[in-house]
């Protein structure tokens, strides 16, 4: 299965709708193709989606449901997977900090099977093959001809070849896609923990789009702390129920002992370093195993409110 294959069509609509959307593609021949989601546009609602939708590589679909009444009135980003492997782990996962010259941001989506630079791609059998490179990057600014070149370059396609779009937590766009991880931090926390993914068949999330930020550290908080103390999934998976009982209670947020502050407070309380948070804290408040061998269901974890109604500012 090829990630690209979906991750261009959605792209493509991306960039013909472009004035609809409110984003700008900027194409110049023999240039990377970069498409601003956020930065220097307002981007919306729609753009998020769609970029969180090429995130998945189109394996996966992101909608907005109802609030959920006991957390926030706001509205609930909803993500559903079939191939929850390829499309989390082998795509959406922001596992590249792409930077060079002053640049950072962290990459996410198909490109990042084709450079295959982190060593979770070691448990990952499929190989991408690809003529072109599409990704996305959060970031409050538009990557420099270098950065783009040096991706590419990583990537093995030419520039000409390259595509990132690109949004900052602080933009509505940015904060849709980042909220529409939840069932790739479930994802990811069983890789942590030698979790045979295989084992996963499919995958529902959903959490709180929080008010959108005007500065970065509130924004990041306010998207992890949706994830982290309002995030609910539910995993489809085949095998033994007792590998379930067993692992269940260290998937969710709460088997960190850094739960239970908001993720801001967290952040600047380790001056900022992402590595020295507890990477156990990075997953949903509650996941729920559907055993579909068994017939059995568990229910790990719980969603915290208080912390969500701190975190989004509602009082």
């Amino acid at each position: 299965m090829n990630l690209h294959q979906g991750a261009a069509e959605i792209c493509q609509q991306i960039v013909l709708s472009a004035d609809r959307l409110r984003v700008l593609a900027d194409f110049t021949g023999g240039r990377a193709q970069v498409v601003d989601c956020g930065v220097h546009v307002p981007g919306g609602l729609e753009a998020g989606r769609l970029m969180a939708e090429l995130c998945l590589a189109g394996l996966g679909r992101v909608s907005f449901g109802s609030p959920l009444p006991e957390l926030a009135p706001c509205p609930a980003v909803q993500v559903m997977t079939d191939h929850p492997l390829l499309a989390c782990m082998a795509s959406q996962y922001a596992g590249w900090e792409v930077k060079g010259d002053g640049y950072f941001a962290m990459g996410s989506g198909p490109m990042r099977a084709l450079a295959r630079r982190e060593p979770l791609f070691e448990s990952i059998e499929q190989v991408e093959s690809s003529d072109i490179a599409i990704g996305v990057l959060e970031s409050d600014r538009l990557p420099p001809d270098s950065v783009c070149q040096q991706t590419a370059d990583r990537c093995h396609v030419s520039l000409a070849s390259l595509t990132l779009l690109v949004a900052p937590v602080t933009s509505l766009a940015g904060t849709v896609q980042v909220v529409a991880r939840s069932v790739e931090t479930a994802m990811h926390k069983l890789f942590e923990l030698g979790f045979d993914l295989s084992r996963v068949v499919s995958g529902y999330g959903v959490a709180p789009l929080p008010p959108v930020s005007s500065d970065t550290i509130t924004g990041i908080g306010r998207t992890n702390d949706a994830i982290l103390y309002g995030g609910q999934v539910t995993l489809y998976v085949r095998g033994d129920d007792d590998s379930l009982r067993a692992v269940g209670p260290s998937i969710p947020s709460s088997a960190s002992d850094d739960h239970g502050l908001p993720f801001a407070q967290l952040f600047e309380k380790n001056e900022r370093d992402f590595y020295r948070i507890d990477p156990h804290l990075f997953s949903p408040a509650q996941v729920v195993l559907n055993n579909i061998d068994t017939g059995n269901a568990f229910q790990f974890g719980h969603l915290v409110p208080r912390l969500i109604h701190e975190s989004f500012g509602i009082g």
